[in-house]
């Protein structure tokens, strides 16, 4: 361990945690976060999800919960539960409208409150939402918390591909292990048709990320209409349509990242 860095502790009462990133906004991360939280406890394991976004957290809208947590005996926060997931947020700390005012300090205690003041009772996997970007944030997660690896989030989009790479070099440079990339938004299908339009750039954007950079390749995840109806009604696809197409992607992507850490 380098001088001056604290000790990576494990989350109590978890057997593995997996962080899924982005280093850029608005490329779906947090559904896809969601879906996998929710494809892992389908598969019969015990499952959370912990949204690590302190100024726009997504996760009470997704999993559709807005209650306050309790306090267990040992004044822990007692995760909410929906679908069979357990999940933490500071979503229900401060309101769905309240904004979030604070400065880096707040923010890291929080932060060290969400990571290591949370009872989860037990759980098979936990999936760390993180906010984009590669900064304090991921920093102190990363430096906090035993990972058993990252997953990548991205668009095949140049733009996106370029915040992406930063985000693998960053967990390169940590001695994190990436799990794989998840190329969202793949292609769009016409809920007309059903034909398929890549509309997002080349088709194997993420693909060609991925030979470049030593990183496997986990799976592609349409744009559907239905995504982002699911997710907005508090309802995702894994639960809504797990045998569609797109439910089924995720279901898939979750059973590879579940065998890389030991899971299946």
């Amino acid at each position: 361990m380098q001088r001056g860095l604290p000790e990576r502790r494990n989350i109590k009462n978890v057997k593995k945690v997996i962080a899924v990133s982005s280093a850029k906004g608005g490329v779906g991360k947090s559904t896809i976060s969601a879906n996998l939280a929710l494809a892992f406890a389908r598969k019969g394991l015990r499952s959370g999800i912990l949204d690590t976004d302190i100024f726009g957290p997504s996760i009470p809208t997704l999993f559709n919960l807005s209650d306050e947590p309790r306090l267990s005996p040992n004044n822990q926060l007692l995760p909410l539960s929906n679908y069979g997931v357990k999940t933490m947020s500071m979503g229900y700390l401060v309101g769905e409208k309240a904004p979030v005012v604070w400065r880096g300090l707040m923010v890291m205690k929080a932060l060290q409150q969400l990571l290591h003041e949370v009872d989860w009772d037990g759980l098979d996997v936990l999936v760390l939402d993180l906010p984009p970007g590669t900064g304090d944030t991921q920093l102190t997660i990363t430096q906090q918390v035993v990972l058993d690896g990252a997953v990548i989030v991205s668009t095949p989009q140049d733009i996106a591909l370029k915040d992406a790479v930063k985000g693998i070099n960053m967990f390169k440079k940590i001695d994190i292990p990436i799990l794989g990339m998840v190329q969202n938004m793949s292609f769009f299908i016409c809920p007309h048709c059903n034909e398929g339009t890549h509309i997002f750039g080349s088709k194997s954007g993420v693909t060609h990320a991925c030979e470049e950079h030593g990183v496997d390749f986990l799976g592609d995840v349409p744009l559907h209409a239905s995504i982002c109806e699911d997710a907005d009604r508090g309802k995702p696809t894994v639960v809504s349509e797990p045998e569609s197409e797109r439910g089924q992607a995720y279901m898939n992507i979750a059973q590879q990242i579940g065998k890389k850490i030991g899971l299946f």
